[in-house]
């Protein structure tokens, strides 16, 4: 078979891998879908691979209730290199306001990733956030949002950002979206990442 083919279907593999192993609480395998210096970026945590498996098994453990469901893939690759874009969804339950609601969120998972030892692994994922919304899990129970707190997140995570505030989680506000300087800055990143150049931009918390 095609070298390229055979690194597209291990690049899709480790795509799919990351979900399922995450929201399956397998740790132990989730964290041979990363790099030993892999980066994450989300709107509730942005840092080490290392801390997000941990902060996430702590999530899971107390019942953080965050799936991912995945679509269509593009993927570039350059040598040892590659990006990956997976069109997605997150979906998470919680109590706001006393009433049980589920967030859908749509976008895409953008990975920078690379092939060191024969293995390809996540480097660096920035998921890009394109529109949500918020439904009682009940649809006879009654929600009124707060516009105020509303107002402060961004529209393509606005009702996941007000759920994952109203839940005790500091929300990053700049996240990139559909359009906008904050994705175009990520697509930037991922053609320096395919020329070879370095992207340490890319992982600051800022």
């Amino acid at each position: 078979m095609d070298q390229t083919v055979i690194d597209r279907l291990e690049i899709r593999d480790l795509i799919e891998n990351w979900a399922v192993w995450r929201d399956a609480g397998d740790w132990e395998r989730f964290q041979t879908v990363w790099h030993d210096d892999g980066f994450m970026f989300a709107t509730w945590f942005q840092g080490s691979a290392k801390d997000f498996i941990r902060v996430s098994k702590e999530g899971f453990e107390r019942g953080v209730n965050i799936l991912h469901f995945l679509g269509g893939q593009a993927i570039d690759i350059a040598g040892n290199r590659a990006v990956s874009q997976t069109k997605m969804t997150i979906s998470q339950r919680a109590v706001v306001h006393d009433v049980a609601v589920d967030v859908v969120c749509t976008g895409r998972f953008y990975d920078f990733i690379e092939k060191r030892n024969s293995k390809w692994a996540i480097v660096l994922r920035r998921p890009i956030y394109e529109k949500d919304r918020m439904d009682p899990v009940d649809p006879a129970a009654k929600l009124t949002l707060d516009p105020t707190l509303l107002a402060q997140f961004p529209e393509g995570y606005r009702h996941l950002g007000y759920l994952q505030s109203s839940i005790g989680f500091n929300v990053k506000k700049d996240m990139p979206q559909l359009k906008g300087r904050d994705v175009e800055a990520v697509y930037g990143w991922g053609r320096d990442w395919l020329a070879g150049r370095p992207i340490e931009a890319a992982c600051r918390n800022a």
